[in-house]
């Protein structure tokens, strides 16, 4: 039966950083509301870890120990492993979490973090991908034919290149897809004067920020909902250099200066409602970080919120607006989680909507796990095509295997992927025990359902 459920919001979510506080360099979780702060991973980051969330605010990419591209699932803490890259290159989810997008040796990398598949675009110079809104284009920097960085927009399949700016002051760094797709913003020409404008990617119109005293503007974030930048302004005063935390709108007419930092340079992190800012300070006339700051943007009161050890990056994760969700619960089966609320029953099983689909069954197998879950993958008719992807994991701290389809799927299974876990223990229905639960969904759909199954 399904009945209506509050729909999430997530309006505080979770700063990400990177520090060494326990010894060596991992990424930490600080949740603002009630200061719970731990540890997330073990051994696998670097001085120049930077955390990313993908915009559902669970899996967080970061380029670790070894220049290794990780993939950490904040939720399950499983990790995995996609590619080496430079120390220093951005990577951008795709709207649906599903995609990570990045440049490896002139080559803009899609790479498929459901298949665990990649393709790649040919172009030389490129860096800062990015991806629009709709989910089909990108943004990325690269020289033009006279070798000067100009703003570029191309299709995912590669079709369709088309140049954005005409720039002629030298290199663009920084580059940032504002939230909407309709803004986009970069610094120049270097390192010792960086300046920051913006570009209205509809008429091309570029708008320059005053900034900070020196010129020496970094770290530019965009607000979530795209008006507004924050960020770092240094500035001098005998015998030190020191950061002002600036914000402007997009059209530079509003400049504000909120806090004030004893660092050279900090980044900056919006707040899930706008709301808020995380910078870093506590240099203390060295160049280590060790204090994480927020500052309120509508009553400036900056609040020391951690401190301790050397922190080099920071992230807030984004602001979740949910599609309104319905409960699946299902007394036959013991189980019950949400669904997208315009998906309609098909049969007490199955439900199907715009999109996606999914049903529920039980198995009888058994007590390997493992075994049931390559008996479902490699079935004779090949359901999830000739070389399906199985990944062992735990779903409410029981044994389960997500089970992913191959290219050649047939197209008639509507891109089923399935999820079976253990039960805690074996259910009746009619004269049979039943050891394993299992749900059939379509791949868009399968984690995030499978995230929230719980067993009555």
């Amino acid at each position: 039966m399904a009945v209506q459920a509050v729909p999430h919001d997530l309006v505080q979510g979770w700063i990400a950083y990177t520090s060494d506080r326990g010894g060596t360099f991992v990424i930490w979780l600080y949740r603002p509301q009630d200061g719970l702060n731990f540890q997330l991973t073990q051994g696998l980051g670097a001085e120049y870890s930077v955390p990313y969330w993908s915009p559902v605010s669970r899996i967080i990419a970061f380029i670790g120990i070894g220049n290794v591209v990780h993939l950490l699932d904040s939720v399950t803490l499983t990790i995995a492993r996609i590619d080496q890259i430079e120390p220093h290159t951005l990577l951008d989810w795709s709207p649906d979490s599903r995609f990570l997008a990045y440049v490896k040796n002139g080559r803009i990398v899609i790479y498929d973090t459901f298949s665990h598949s990649s393709y790649a675009i040919l172009e030389p110079g490129a860096n800062d991908v990015q991806w629009f809104p709709s989910g089909t284009e990108l943004l990325f920097a690269a020289p033009d034919s006279n070798g000067i960085t100009q703003l570029f927009r191309i299709r995912t399949d590669g079709t369709d290149r088309r140049q954005i700016t005409q720039n002629t002051d030298g290199p663009l760094h920084d580059v940032r897809l504002s939230p909407d797709g309709t803004f986009a913003l970069y610094t120049f020409p270097g390192g010792s004067i960086s300046i920051i404008s913006t570009v209205d990617l509809t008429t091309g119109t570029i708008y320059t920020l005053d900034g900070g005293p020196l010129s020496k503007n970094y770290f530019p974030a965009w607000s979530p909902d795209s008006r507004s930048i924050a960020f770092s302004a240094t500035a001098y005063k005998e015998p030190n250099y020191y950061t002002l935390i600036q914000i402007d709108s997009r059209t530079c007419q509003n400049q504000r200066m909120l806090a004030t930092s004893d660092c050279f340079a900090t980044p900056v992190g919006w707040s899930p409602d706008g709301s808020k800012i995380a910078y870093l300070s506590g240099c203390a006339g060295v160049d280590s970080v060790s204090q994480l700051w927020i500052v309120d943007i509508r009553e400036p009161m900056p609040v020391n919120v951690l401190s301790g050890g050397r922190i080099t990056a920071l992230q807030w994760s984004p602001r979740v607006r949910r599609v309104p969700e319905n409960i699946y619960t299902s007394f036959v089966y013991r189980v019950s989680f949400p669904y997208p609320a315009n998906w309609l029953r098909a049969s007490e099983e199955r439900y199907e909507g715009p999109g996606g689909f999914f049903q529920v069954s039980a198995i009888l197998a058994g007590d390997r796990i493992a075994d049931v879950c390559s008996s479902e993958a490699f079935h004779p008719l090949m359901p999830y095509g000739s070389s399906p992807r199985i990944v062992m994991m735990t779903v409410q701290n029981r044994e389960a295997c997500f089970i992913f389809p191959s290219a050649d799927q047939p197209a008639e299974m509507n891109k089923q992927a399935a999820l079976i876990v253990r039960y805690p223990r074996p259910i009746q229905i009619g004269e049979t025990l039943y050891n394993y639960f299992i749900l059939w969904a379509d791949f868009n759909h399968i984690r995030q359902i499978g995230r929230w199954l719980s067993f009555l």
